[in-house]
């Protein structure tokens, strides 16, 4: 009686183990993520866009007395725009800013934020993407939706608060 004991509980053990992994799967990931090293360079998240049309807007007058927190990429409505690192997809949804956004818990500890999107791409909260992965396409949703059609990109730090990705968009590959 006693070794049908020990199996049957081994064997709930290994069942649950199995059961759970794919949520053990995620935090695991993340907690790989948070200890890697920050990227020293990122691609531009559309392509096509060349790096010298880019401009460093950090810290531009915004309305109600705000900086601009990021780096705008003006392209054309519905152009893909591509996850800059691996990470995870952290939330996906609506802000009154941004719009439609999506923000990915990447490297560091860095949370990327993409703005002003007319559509995401395919994929929920907990997804792991790859650089170059589409999360989704350039629009002028949130307070953009009188100008032209761009992304907002923000970096997100813990020390440090937003960061500007510009030089990180600038630098060599």
């Amino acid at each position: 009686m006693r070794g049908i004991s020990w199996t049957l509980l081994f064997s709930i053990g290994v069942a649950a183990l199995l059961g759970w992994s794919g949520q053990l799967k995620r935090p695991i990931v993340a907690l790989r993520l948070a200890l890697e090293e920050p990227p020293k360079s990122l691609p531009l998240p559309i392509a096509g866009v060349p790096t010298a049309a880019l401009r460093d807007t950090w810290g531009a007058p915004r309305g109600n007395g705000r900086t601009h927190q990021g780096t705008d990429i003006f392209a054309p409505k519905g152009a893909p725009v591509r996850s800059t690192t691996r990470g995870l997809v952290f939330r996906v949804g609506e802000n009154r800013l941004g719009g439609n956004v999506v923000w990915i818990f990447g490297p560091g500890r860095q949370i990327h934020y993409y703005a002003h999107l007319d559509q995401f791409g395919d994929f929920k909260p907990g997804d792991l993407v790859m650089p170059g992965d589409i999360v989704g396409f350039v629009g002028n949703t949130g307070n953009a939706r009188a100008t032209p059609t761009h992304l907002h990109y923000g970096i997100y730090t813990p020390g440090e608060g937003a960061i500007n990705p510009f030089p990180l968009l600038q630098r060599k590959q």
